[in-house]
């Protein structure tokens, strides 16, 4: 048996999605809401998952100090490499350039999702015992993309948490 607990993120930051048929090719942003859903299995001395502090200042922390008002781009995006490398200067002693967060993924809702599980959740909560199993990325309060990890089977066919 596992445990679960859950805490959500609100952050806000743009994207564009490489390939798309309609609006989101463009530049734009959204409010997201970042659901993490983290697992142990068993409980701690006092009764919890992990503290629901634990959460905030490692993963939701994470997401305020990497991704919260950024522009999110694929590093393979022909427009990320001319932002990233203009230097033009804003009035305001930032440039073009600045803000821009170059992601191995073309940045889906369902890639970030992904993204959070397999490397971000793993390299925050390195050391706790507990795994980000869980993660729900809302675009809008109407659209979201979720991605899960599954348990793993070892050598013997048993089933890893």
């Amino acid at each position: 048996m596992s445990w679960q607990a859950k805490r959500y993120h609100d952050i806000s930051c743009g994207h564009r999605v490489v390939g798309h048929e309609g609006k989101c090719r463009h530049l734009h942003g959204h409010n997201y809401r970042v659901h993490f859903t983290c697992e142990a299995d068993e409980l701690d001395n006092l009764g919890r998952v992990i503290d629901f502090s634990e959460i905030k200042s490692k993963l939701c922390m994470w997401l305020e100090e990497n991704w919260d008002h950024k522009m999110l781009l694929w590093e393979h995006d022909p427009v990320a490499n001319v932002l990233v490398d203009n230097t033009t200067g804003t009035g305001d002693g930032t440039t073009l350039g600045d803000g821009i967060v170059l992601v191995p993924f073309n940045p889906t809702a369902e890639n970030v999702a992904q993204h959070l599980v397999l490397v971000v959740g793993p390299q925050q909560l390195k050391g706790t015992g507990i795994k980000l199993r869980h993660c729900e990325v809302e675009e809008t309060r109407k659209c979201s993309a979720v991605y899960t990890l599954r348990p793993q089977k070892n050598d013997f066919g048993q089933i890893e948490r």
